[in-house]
């Protein structure tokens, strides 16, 4: 009786992952088939390359190819030593009192919705950014940026936790033995032993700023121009996604929002086989 309970758990769980891998691949299916007729007009690289000129005809992505990396990019620099900061904190520095304290905090930040980020950013940093720099409504893709970056910290600081928590306590042991500072130990001892875990961080962190809607929606200005500098406005392709959907159907603007869905699926593709190359690079090397 326990054999065949065995067997159906396994059949049930090979059947769960058959069918999330054709669901996902049935979603690219879905959206390579809905922008063809629009790829087959110019060609999906020249959607790539062309700008967003719809009355003239070109429905381009590049523009929201270059804002989703500003913004992405320049949020990840933000957030990175934040998270490196707080996870050094949370694991080395602070009591251990002190410690579970802060990591309940970046937990309960981790739950906060995208939109209450997106609400802070507009009624306290925009005008900010206006008032400091005296340049543009503030709604740029520094805005954007910095807001991003406060909201993938909490996920990034726990991942750089967890990855500071599997160094061998004998590393440390031996630094301390040895008179190191804390920031020594920090330098050369556990950035060198969890730089794959730091990277994997880094890489979902990155994943998540790129999947991100709302927030550059609200704060990003939502321009179609390629932005010369970050007190200008942008827009993701995930922003550009959201504010044509509602277009005509047959219309060519509304089969672009197709390409972006596909140079998204392929970007996070791309990240999450690296995330699980890197990972399994680790653990085989343990």
């Amino acid at each position: 009786m326990k054999k065949i309970g065995e067997r159906v758990a396994e059949r049930a769980f090979f059947l769960s992952a058959l069918a999330s891998s054709l669901i996902t691949v049935a979603i690219l299916v879905f959206m390579v088939f809905m922008g063809l007729p629009l790829m087959r007009e110019g060609g999906f690289y020249q959607l790539l390359v062309k700008p967003w000129a719809p009355y003239q005809g070109a429905f381009g992505i590049y523009p929201m190819i270059v804002g989703t990396a500003c913004i992405s990019l320049l949020g990840l620099a933000v957030a990175f030593p934040l998270s490196l900061g707080c996870s050094f904190l949370i694991t080395t520095i602070a009591p251990k009192p002190v410690s579970r304290v802060f990591r309940r905090l970046i937990e309960l930040m981790t739950g906060i919705p995208t939109v209450i980020y997106g609400f802070v950013g507009i009624f306290l940093l925009v005008p900010f950014v206006r008032e400091l720099f005296q340049d543009g409504s503030g709604m740029c893709v520094l805005t954007a940026a910095l807001v991003l970056g406060i909201m993938i910290t909490p996920t990034m600081t726990l991942f750089f936790c967890d990855s500071f928590a599997r160094i061998p306590r004998s590393y440390l042991d031996a630094a301390d033995a040895l008179g190191a500072s804390p920031v020594q130990k920090l330098l050369y001892v556990i950035l060198p032993s969890a730089r794959k875990g730091l990277l994997n961080g880094v890489i979902l962190a990155l994943g998540r700023a790129v999947g991100d809607t709302l927030v550059a929606l609200m704060l990003a200005g939502n321009s179609v121009q390629v932005p010369e500098s970050v007190l200008e406005p942008a827009r993701t392709l995930t922003a550009h996604i959201a504010l044509v959907i509602a277009a005509d159907y047959e219309s060519p603007e509304f089969r672009s929002i197709f390409s972006c869905g596909v140079v998204l699926y392929l970007f996070t593709l791309v990240v999450t086989f690296l995330a699980r190359y890197l990972s399994f690079a680790e653990n085989k090397k343990a």
